[in-house]
C-alpha cells in the first residue's frame, strides 16, 4: 500500500511537470512554433477546433508560420481566430495560406516573459510540494493505523522527499531552458 502512494505521487509530479511544459509552450519566444496555435480554437462547422487539427502548419523560417487550412473556405475563420487571440501578431492572408511573421521581441518584453516563466515554475513547485504533503499525510495515516512501522514511515517519507527533490530539479531545468530561449536574441 505505501508503494501505491509513492507511485501515485510520482505520477502526479510527472503530470505537474508536463502541465508546466505545455504552459511554457504557449509563451512566444521570438521564434515561430506551431505550439503557439494549439490553444487557438476556430469554429469549424460548429465545433471549436484547434488550428493544428484543421490545417497544416509549417515553419519555413525561424520567425514565420505558414498555415494552410485543409478546407480553404476556413481561411477567414482561422484569420479571425488568430486576431482574436492574445498573441499580439497580425496574420496575412493571400487567399491560399495564412502567414504569421513574428517580430523580434524587445528587451522589456523579454524580461516580462522571463518573469512569467518564473511564475509558472513557482506554481509547478507549489503543486509538487502539495503532492509531497498529501503523500506524507497518507503515509502517516498508515503508520497511525498500524499498517506500517515508525521506521518504515521514515523510510517512505525519505523516498517522497527524494521524489520531490528530483521533480523540483526537473522544473528548474525546464524553466531555465525557457528563460534562456526567451533571452536569446
Amino acid at each position: 500500500m505505501p508503494e501505491t502512494i509513492l507511485l501515485d505521487a510520482e505520477e502526479r509530479m510527472e503530470k505537474a511537470v508536463s502541465v508546466l511544459k505545455s504552459e511554457l509552450a504557449k509563451i512566444r519566444t521570438g521564434r515561430a512554433s506551431a505550439l503557439l496555435l494549439e490553444h487557438i480554437l476556430v469554429d469549424y462547422y460548429g465545433v471549436p477546433t484547434p488550428i493544428p487539427q484543421m490545417s497544416s502548419v509549417s515553419v519555413p523560417e525561424a520567425r514565420m508560420l505558414v498555415i494552410k487550412p485543409y478546407d480553404r473556405s476556413m481561411l477567414k475563420e482561422v484569420e479571425k481566430a488568430i486576431l482574436a487571440s492574445n498573441l499580439g501578431i497580425t496574420p496575412t492572408n493571400d487567399g491560399q495560406v495564412i502567414r504569421i511573421v513574428f517580430p523580434p521581441l524587445t528587451e522589456e518584453r523579454r524580461k516580462e516573459l522571463a518573469k512569467q516563466v518564473s511564475k509558472y515554475g513557482e506554481d509547478a513547485k507549489v503543486a509538487i510540494r502539495n503532492i509531497r504533503r498529501d503523500a506524507n499525510e497518507q503515509l502517516k495515516k498508515l503508520e497511525k493505523d498500524k499498517v506500517i512501522s515508525e521506521d518504515d514511515l521514515k523510510d517512505y517519507m525519505d523516498e517522497v522527499q527524494e521524489l520531490t527533490d528530483k521533480y523540483i530539479e526537473k522544473i528548474d531545468q525546464v524553466v531555465e531552458e525557457k528563460e534562456k530561449d526567451i533571452m536569446t536574441i
